[in-house]
């Protein structure tokens, strides 16, 4: 029996209602209807398909195009963290109607390639390049412009990153992903280690993982372009700016 009552919460399937012993849960897909269990669930599902899955599409593309979450602002001068420069490569007016957008970004790519921030595993904090640049100006290039602390060398800074993966550090677990991907800091490459980090780090909300498990996905050994849309979406959705400029 299937409840007809719009004003009841009632399961999709078999009719059961919300609060009478029954504990009903959405569809995680769309978050239209309910169920009581997993069997009710599949038992629906030739109804339900269709209307799942375009909304699911449309609450996916409503997440891909909002405004991406604020950035954490730098620790020392207060600011927001800037964005990386690739992605707001403005035209000079005599070129707008002369160069082609593309070709204009990669004639300059090479000014949106450095980092626009940075993290230190001995504090655990992300400094924007300008507090960096000028900590660096006053010849301290051997020590963090947050805590002071003298840069590690590549043992202690894995064993500070290795401590930071533990507390569940989403930067760090990112980045030692990275280094175990390419075998570097004197890492042994493990790709299989890299991308469970990156995994780990995305569901820690990471957008930089996403993105590097998108390309991963992408690029990787026979490929997998199902899964690599999924994590430049999601990467896309925490905010990391290649990928947003990439799907606009």
């Amino acid at each position: 029996m299937v409840c007809m009552n719009i004003n009841i919460v009632c399961c999709a399937d078999c009719g059961g209602v919300a609060g009478e012993g029954v504990s009903l849960k959405a569809c995680k897909s769309c978050m239209l209807d309910r169920y009581c269990n997993a069997d009710c669930q599949r038992n629906h599902w030739k109804k339900h398909k269709k209307v799942c899955k375009r909304r699911a599409a449309e609450l996916r593309d409503e997440a891909l195009f909002k405004d991406p979450p604020a950035k954490e602002d730098c620790p020392i001068c207060f600011l927001p963290m800037p964005s990386n420069l690739i992605c707001c490569v403005s035209l000079p007016p005599a070129t707008i109607s002369s160069v082609p957008v593309n070709d204009f970004a990669i004639a300059n790519e090479e000014l949106a390639n450095p980092e626009t921030e940075q993290y230190y595993s001995c504090c655990g904090k992300s400094i924007c390049g300008g507090c960096i640049y000028s900590f660096r100006k006053s010849d301290n290039d051997d020590y963090c412009p947050f805590c002071k602390a003298e840069i590690s060398g590549k043992t202690e800074k894995v064993e500070e990153l290795m401590k930071r993966v533990e507390a569940n550090d989403a930067h760090a677990t990112c980045l030692l992903g990275s280094y175990y991907s390419h075998g570097q800091l004197g890492l042994q490459q493990d790709l299989v280690k890299g991308v469970k980090l990156w995994t780990q780090a995305a569901e820690l909300g990471s957008s930089k993982a996403y993105f590097f498990l998108g390309k991963h996905y992408y690029k990787g050994q026979g490929g997998d372009l199902t899964k690599a849309k999924f994590h430049y979406e999601s990467a896309a959705i925490a905010g990391h700016e290649v990928a947003k400029n990439n799907f606009g």
